[in-house]
């Protein structure tokens, strides 16, 4: 039996004891995690309000341990304020080392949880043994060390806190471009550290719930360190009482004050419950803030943000849930944080991000291609015997590195003109490489590989396929729009409208006399006359105006069909594709081109191709001789491939091809590292 659990078996027996024979109606403790779980069960089982300032787990919930207040705040309270700091200087990944505790554990999902939705992620969260020894914490702060990432989040009681940053300071790690936040557990305690502690410790960021300094804290303070030196008269520097004192003293104040207001004594039936219910109605300022309850939990509302300089903590600012960071409780709309001393003495803010101790810039694999060099381009210069890298993707890379808060020092490594896309997936897979740049499409299957960036191109699967001849230019073009049964109708329609209006026109208009020839050339002249300009008879007839007001509007119909017609013939249909959908591939049997290497292959024989059907091509000039020649003729009938090949393709060749069917939608090309790799 361990030390730890004869020493918690121990406490669990007094606090026993002191309920059964002593008669107490409530118990102020305990200290510790370990045992507040055990004494919270106990005080449930015999109705005895347990006050605690231990830091405690989700598993002592009011709903389970209702005699079990905890007058101390909830360590992951603090999360938000951390994630925010974080934010404030833009810092994107974490180290998380905690001690390996019920408190130490309680901070760890919710604040890898609100990082998250911050968009910083926490590369390592490395649990601490209480007991752990120099050799293990050297041995933990090597592995950190050897890592890029250089924010460091401490979690943990103060006395395995300050071997740590003994240990780190030992290391050399509290030196330039290195970042320690401590929680609150620690920055409660700063005032009772040590001179040598401070020493470990300079530069830390740390924060503690705000303290008014009143009268009666002044007060108190100034009591405090008469009695202390009464009873440590060989002590020349008396620490300021911590707020975990203060909590205590408030713990002390509160009970008193509910048996006091409330008149409860151990005579009172249900002394336990009338005595927990006092506590919980029991509200007053005290001197580590407003003390009120809360389900149990004690509230806090405000943090005091300190650094760590010299001998001293100063305030650099606070936060609250509302108002976020600000630099002056009086003014909280003034947003941000007073300048800090970062560990080595830097009053920059450090990058949070370093190349690891090794200092081998990344390698980065870029696939070396014949084809579609706009996307990536790889070229030799034989005088010097060296490499060069251009395109598309590869600029976004560079402005992408361009725009980091941190340096980054790397190298394009050209793979050779045989290595597939799938052998340099294999390499980052394998650590060979840290990073794939290039058109690289995410697919599932090879995201169970490596890991992805988020997608810099919106892509897809379409095809490319000839147009049609164009049969517009015979000179008959003009009597296409109507079929000829329209055309002998509207004829006859003209000629029978002319006709009518003759009839009733020439007995009594003298225009409409003449011989019978210039009659007959009347009627015809008169019915096609309004095609394009008014007539020049004048008629007499109500009827005869009718029919011409008729006849002009379905005129007028006939003219804007034809034009429309005729319009659509001479520009849309030039653009006709000779084949408009997967489907009509496969039921034609038509072979089909793709790009060599890419998934697009894979893809073409789920839809149910064969294989003998597939060409593989690498250029945009073997695109487009495959599409002249045509399936019967060694070549194919449509190109499928990802959208912005196809692009590049059309851009090179943009008449006689078109872009068809539907958009199949993929990943995008993204950047690729191997798992748990920050890039």
């Amino acid at each position: 039996m361990s030390l730890m659990y004869t020493v918690l078996c121990a406490d669990v027996l007094a606090a026993d004891d002191l309920i059964r024979n002593d008669k107490v109606q409530a118990i102020i403790g305990p200290l510790t995690s370990a045992e507040a779980e055990y004494i919270a069960y106990l005080g449930n089982r015999t109705l005895t309000p347990i006050l605690s300032l231990a830091p405690v787990s989700a598993a002592l919930a009011p709903s389970l341990t209702p005699f079990f207040l905890h007058t101390a705040p909830i360590a992951s309270s603090q999360a938000k304020l951390i994630a925010a700091i974080l934010d404030m200087f833009k810092w994107r990944t974490a180290s998380l080392i905690y001690e390996d505790s019920t408190y130490g554990a309680g901070i760890t999902p919710e604040l890898v949880y609100i990082l998250q939705g911050y968009n910083t992620r926490v590369t390592d969260s490395l649990a601490l043994p209480i007991d752990a020894t120099e050799s293990y914490l050297d041995t933990l702060l090597y592995h950190l060390k050897e890592n890029s990432t250089r924010v460091f989040i401490v979690h943990m009681l103060p006395d395995l806190a300050a071997r740590v940053f003994h240990r780190a300071s030992v290391a050399n790690m509290m030196s330039d471009g290195y970042v320690w936040i401590a929680t609150a557990g620690i920055g409660s305690a700063v005032d009772s550290l040590g001179p040598d502690r401070f020493h470990d410790m300079q530069g830390v960021v740390t924060f503690r719930p705000y303290v008014p300094a009143t009268d009666r804290v002044m007060n108190f303070t100034v009591r405090f360190k008469e009695r202390f030196l009464l009873e440590n008269s060989g002590i020349r520097d008396v620490p300021n009482p911590s707020v975990p004192l203060l909590w205590a003293y408030d713990t002390a104040w509160s009970l008193a004050a509910a048996i006091n207001k409330y008149s409860v004594s151990s005579s009172t039936p249900g002394t336990g419950r009338t005595l927990l219910g006092a506590v919980l109605n029991t509200t007053f300022d005290g001197l580590a803030g407003r003390f009120r309850l809360v389900n149990g939990q004690l509230q806090l509302s405000t943090y005091e943000v300190v650094n760590i300089i010299g001998k001293s903590a100063r305030t650099v600012g606070f936060w609250t849930p509302e108002s976020g960071i600000f630099k002056n409780l009086k003014a909280t709309n003034e947003k941000g944080i007073k300048q800090i001393l970062w560990p080595g003495d830097l009053a920059i803010a450090p990058s949070g991000w370093s190349m690891s101790s090794t200092g081998r810039p990344l390698r980065i694999a870029v696939p070396s291609r014949l084809g579609f060099n706009q996307l990536v381009e790889v070229s030799y210069s034989l005088r010097t015997n060296t490499s060069f890298v251009t395109g598309y993707c590869i600029d976004v890379f560079d402005a992408l590195v361009k725009n980091l808060p941190y340096p980054v020092a790397y190298q394009y490594v050209p793979s050779t003109i045989y290595s597939s896309y799938e052998e340099l997936l294999s390499l980052v897979f394998e650590k060979k490489a840290d990073v794939m740049v290039g058109d690289t499409t995410i697919s599932m299957s090879r995201m169970n590989k490596v890991a992805f960036t988020m997608p810099f191109t919106d892509t897809g699967l379409s095809m490319i396929v000839v147009l049609k001849k164009d049969s517009s230019g015979s000179m008959w073009i003009f009597l296409q729009p109507l079929t000829s049964t329209l055309w002998i109708t509207s004829l006859a329609f003209f000629f029978l409208t002319g006709f009518v209006v003759w009839a009733i026109e020439h007995r009594i208009n003298p225009e409409f006399h003449g011989t019978p020839w210039q009659q007959f050339g009347i009627i015809f002249y008169f019915a096609f006359s309004t095609l394009v300009f008014s007539h020049k008879e004048k008629l007499e007839s109500n009827l005869s105006r009718f029919v011409v007001i008729v006849w002009v509007f379905v005129v007028l119909i006939l003219t804007s069909s034809y034009t429309a017609s005729l319009t659509s013939m001479l520009t849309v249909q030039r653009l006709q594709p000779t084949v408009t959908s997967v489907q009509d591939l496969l039921r034609n049997g038509d072979r089909v081109g793709y790009q060599n290497g890419s998934i697009v292959k894979y893809w073409l024989e789920e839809m149910g191709f064969h294989k003998k059907d597939l060409l593989g091509y690498v250029e945009v000039e073997e695109y487009a001789e495959a599409l002249q020649r045509g399936s019967g003729n060694g070549g194919v009938s449509a190109i499928v491939d990802e959208v912005p090949y196809l692009k590049i393709f059309l851009s090179k060749y943009c008449e006689g091809y078109t872009m068809v069917g539907p958009t199949y939608k993929l990943g995008g090309f993204g950047f690729v590292s191997p798992f748990h790799k920050s890039m």
